[in-house]
C-alpha cells in the first residue's frame, strides 16, 4: 500500500490520493496550485484550517484567496505605445482576420486509462506512413488511415475538417495549423486536449492584416498577458525554491499551470 511519504507532495501536503495516478501535467498543475494555496495562508488571506484539495480541486475560499494573492503580488505593467507597435510589426499574422486553412486529420484519442505510449507509437507509425506516400496515392491513403484509425467522426469522411479559422479550433490545434506555411502532412504529431493528431493541410487562404490603430487594444492586452505570465512564472519559481516538493518535476512545465 502506498504511504503518504510515497505520494507527490508540496511541504507534506499530498497532491494525489492513494490509488490515484494523475499524469505529469496534472501533477504540475496541482503543485503550482498548492504552492499558491499555502502562500495565501502565509499571507493571511486563507484560514490555516482550509482543507487540502481533493483530486486537484480547491475549496471556494482557497480559490478566492489565490485570486487575491495574485492580484496583490503580480505586477501588470501597462505596455508603452512603442512596445505595442513593435509587437504588432513583429507578429502581423496574429492579428490577421479572415485567414483560413483547409485541413483533415487522423485523431488518436487519449482517454483515462489508455496506454499513452502505445497510442503515440501508433500515431507516429501513421504519420511516418503518410509522409512516405507519393503524390498519386497520398489522398487515398490518408482517407483510408482516417477511416481505420481516427477516433473522430470525421474519420468516416476521410478525416475532412473543411475550411477552418483560428476560432474554429482548440488553441493548441490552431497554433499548429496557423503557425507555419506548410502544405501537406505536418511533420510532427499535434498534441491537444483530445489526443494526438496526424494533420494534413490541403490549402491556405491568407487573411488581411489590419492597421495598428485598429487593433491597438488587442495588442496591448496581448503584451499585458505576456507580462503577467512572465511575472507569474517568476513568482511560482520563488515559491517552489522555498518549498519541499516531492515527486513532481516543475522544471518541465511549459506554462504556469494554475487552476
Amino acid at each position: 500500500m502506498t504511504t503518504l511519504t510515497d505520494l507527490p507532495s508540496v511541504n507534506g501536503v499530498a497532491l494525489a490520493r492513494d490509488g490515484e495516478s494523475p499524469g505529469p501535467e496534472a501533477l504540475r498543475q496541482r503543485a503550482c496550485t498548492e504552492l499558491l494555496r499555502q502562500a495565501a495562508m502565509r499571507a493571511g488571506l486563507l484560514d490555516a484550517a482550509d482543507p487540502a484539495p481533493v483530486e486537484g480541486a480547491t475549496s471556494d475560499a482557497a480559490t478566492r484567496a489565490i485570486e487575491a494573492l495574485l492580484e496583490r503580488e503580480i505586477v501588470r505593467p501597462e505596455p508603452s505605445e512603442e512596445a505595442c507597435r513593435r509587437h504588432h510589426a513583429a507578429h502581423p499574422k496574429h492579428y490577421a482576420s479572415g485567414e483560413r486553412v483547409h485541413a483533415r486529420h487522423v485523431l488518436f484519442a487519449v482517454t483515462p486509462g489508455v496506454d499513452i505510449a502505445l497510442v503515440r507509437m501508433r500515431a507516429e507509425a501513421c504519420l511516418l506512413d503518410l509522409r512516405c506516400q507519393d503524390a498519386a496515392s497520398a489522398s487515398e491513403a490518408f482517407a483510408a488511415m482516417a477511416a481505420e484509425f481516427s477516433n473522430c467522426p470525421s474519420g468516416a469522411h476521410g478525416g475532412e475538417l473543411g475550411w477552418l479559422t483560428t476560432n474554429d479550433c482548440a488553441p493548441e490545434f490552431a497554433r499548429a495549423l496557423f503557425g507555419g506555411r506548410e502544405i501537406g502532412v505536418l511533420p510532427q504529431l499535434v498534441p491537444t486536449r483530445f489526443g494526438l493528431h496526424v494533420v494534413e493541410v490541403l490549402a491556405r487562404e491568407g487573411g488581411a492584416v489590419p492597421a495598428f490603430e485598429a487593433v491597438r487594444s488587442a495588442v496591448a492586452q496581448a503584451l499585458r498577458q505576456q507580462s503577467y505570465v512572465t511575472a507569474l512564472r517568476q513568482y511560482l519559481s520563488l515559491l517552489a525554491g522555498a518549498a519541499r516538493i516531492e515527486g513532481v518535476d516543475l522544471d518541465a512545465a511549459t506554462t504556469p499551470l494554475v487552476q
